[in-house]
């Protein structure tokens, strides 16, 4: 999978591409991160990449020209095959404005060969780029960030821990929180026993359906008090 961030702040980047399981993914060609300077492809003796808003109002707005030319040039196509590039890469404005991610986004992004991630600054990104240039629009939450940078991490964090030959052991994604539309039930290991807190019996009870009711139960409860609604995944109306 190749993932393309654009941004003024590249270093954000480097230590979080070289550590963990995505540091290692990267190693190994598993995936293909890219960072590129936007400032690199403004124009003037200044590489001026904001300006004040039409209309007026505080703060200062990326300029389209510098963002176009960024991921155009960085991806091999003319401003004349915007549509063309659209259709071969996922590109993606971070903003507040967008659809909310959650983890049936995240594995419809992990299923695309090729994404880009535009990171905003300051008061936004001029609405031309989103509106000629991108296909899709996140946020990640409602909250205030003062860039795109750590959203697009959050992305690339999210995503690519499902790409295959990222996580070792595949089968403990389908235990994680989300995947199943639950959050994941509690864990313990040894001792056994620590400061007179004990693991649950049935942890230790060597009955694996009752380890697996228990951790269901759990899983549920979990869900229901962090994201209270009318149904569980597989279950019966949630009344609590």
């Amino acid at each position: 999978m190749r993932i393309d961030i654009y941004t003024i702040f590249t270093p954000i980047f480097e230590s979080p591409l070289r550590e963990g399981l995505l540091g290692k993914a990267v190693r190994g060609g598993v995936l293909d991160v890219r960072v590129h300077d936007i400032r690199d492809h403004a124009e003037g003796k200044h590489r001026q990449v904001d300006d004040a808003p039409f209309g007026g109002g505080p703060g200062m707005v990326l300029k389209p020209e510098p963002v176009f030319a960024a991921v155009t040039s960085t991806l091999g196509y003319g401003m004349d095959e915007l549509e063309k590039l659209k259709e071969k890469v996922r590109v993606i404005m971070l903003t507040p404005r967008g659809r909310r991610m959650d983890q049936a986004v995240v594995a419809e992004l992990a299923a695309q060969p090729h994404i880009a991630l535009i990171c905003g600054r300051y008061e936004g990104v001029d609405e031309r780029v989103t509106e000629h240039l991108c296909t899709d629009a996140l946020s990640v939450g409602d909250y205030v960030l003062s860039g795109g940078e750590f959203a697009a991490l959050v992305v690339v964090e999210a995503v690519t821990r499902l790409v295959p030959g990222v996580i070792g052991n595949e089968e403990s994604l389908v235990e994680e929180s989300f995947s199943r539309g639950l959050l994941e039930y509690p864990q313990y290991t040894r001792p056994a026993e620590y400061r007179g807190w004990r693991v649950p019996d049935v942890l230790t009870s060597g009955d694996h359906e009752a380890v697996e009711r228990w951790r269901r139960e759990r899983a549920e409860e979990f869900t229901r008090m962090k994201q209270p609604g009318p149904s569980l995944p597989g279950g019966g109306d949630d009344t609590r």
